[in-house]
């Protein structure tokens, strides 16, 4: 069903990094959640009228609420494609995220309220009555809402929408409350003892979990992330891909929404190749990375030393002391400047971020000590930088 839907209601539907077709795919899942939701609401409120059923009615309205989940969703896409303007020169792809901030605030509340209905439960005990047509209508609503948080996890790992990924949440929270409320009743029909107040406990707090974990999973990106060590090398690779490029180092990503990211990096160039030749293969790879990666790259020059072996050698002496010191460490930027009387060299050392201000400042300064040991000229002009991206999980 979800294949049928995207391929005969999205155009393109396979170029994913486009803007239209991520926001088609959006507007897709909200209509479809809206429908489902609606239609789940107008069969539990007629049996729930039928039935003079208090509990099956409110579960219509609850419903009817979760169609919000999908309009706010619907809301965030539309505004997402809105394109640059004079205020918002990046565009405005960082409401999708916004967006699933206010539905995992939604799924929060709902595993609230159940928390607090549930204890309220235990302290009061309700009369309950099992009923098959309630059962029935409840398993209806846990296929339906079923098919749905897969249809949205589905489309959002497709198009890597935190928004989808967030209904998926509130879908399956509505499942395991469904559930439990099923269990509840079948459990009293068999034995005649209520436990719908403490399975309710454990299910708010799970559905509450849910809520916190798409949260911070949104936060992130607005905060600012570390790179992801795939996007990483993707990058590097394809920088480092071309004729006249030695090394890269010193990449920044900044997202600014799904598909829309600007990066900053250092490329390495030969001192002694021209530097209009230089320029023009660095102008060709930005331009060819907003064609091939979808992204706006700012390429920052280095000149780096190739042939002067004495410089190589200084520079090898300097990267072996460093590994033996720290191999989370390592150096680039590295330039000699000979005087009569010193020697100095000037670098950048890549320090962890995690390290503490006192160890960031006490390795520069047992390197620098190192080198002088080597050779009594040399003097360390030394620049502590960091490395941005994210560490690869195991």
């Amino acid at each position: 069903m979800t294949e049928f839907l995207v391929r005969h209601f999205i155009k393109d539907y396979e170029d994913v990094e486009k803007v239209s077709v991520r926001t088609a795919y959006g507007v897709l899942a909200s209509f479809v959640g809206i429908f489902c939701n609606v239609f789940l609401f107008a069969v539990k409120f007629a049996v729930g009228l039928v039935l003079h059923s208090v509990s099956v009615t409110a579960d219509a309205f609850n419903n009817l609420s979760d169609a919000g989940s999908s309009i706010i969703g619907f809301v965030g896409v539309k505004m997402a494609e809105k394109p640059a303007d004079a205020d918002h020169p990046f565009g405005h792809g960082r409401m999708e995220y916004i967006a699933a901030l206010v539905v995992s605030f939604l799924v929060i509340e709902v595993g609230f309220t159940f928390l607090k209905d549930s204890v309220g439960k235990i302290r009061t005990p309700e009369a309950m009555t099992f009923s098959l047509v309630s059962v029935v209508i409840l398993l209806l609503s846990i296929a339906v809402k079923l098919w749905l948080g897969l249809f949205n996890r589905k489309l959002g790992e497709k198009i890597d929408s935190k928004v989808m990924k967030a209904v998926f949440a509130d879908s399956m929270g509505d499942v395991i409350t469904t559930g439990a409320t099923i269990l509840s009743l079948v459990f009293f029909g068999l034995t005649g003892i209520n436990i719908d107040g403490v399975v309710g406990v454990g299910v708010a707090l799970v559905v509450m979990w849910a809520g916190i974990g798409i949260a911070k999973d949104t936060l992130e990106p607005l905060i600012g992330e570390a790179i992801d060590p795939e996007v990483y090398e993707k990058i590097k690779k394809f920088v480092e891909s071309y004729d006249g490029i030695e090394g890269t180092h010193d990449l920044i990503v900044h997202n600014y929404g799904p598909g829309r990211s600007m990066a900053s990096i250092h490329a390495e160039v030969p001192n002694d190749v021209d530097i209009e030749k230089s320029h023009e293969i660095i102008d060709r790879i930005e331009r060819e990375a907003g064609k091939k990666l979808g992204l706006f790259l700012v390429i920052h020059m280095d000149p780096v030393e190739m042939k002067d072996e004495k410089v190589l050698k200084i520079r090898e002496k300097t990267q072996e002391i460093l590994q033996e010191m720290d191999p989370a460490c390592s150096i680039h930027d590295f330039r000699v400047v000979r005087g009569e009387d010193q020697i100095n060299l000037i670098f950048d050392m890549v320090v962890p971020l995690d390290y503490d201000e006192e160890t960031r400042n006490e390795l520069p300064a047992r390197l620098a000590e190192r080198l002088k040991q080597v050779d009594s000229r040399y003097e360390c002009v030394i620049t502590v930088d960091y490395n941005f991206v994210a560490k690869a999980e195991e």
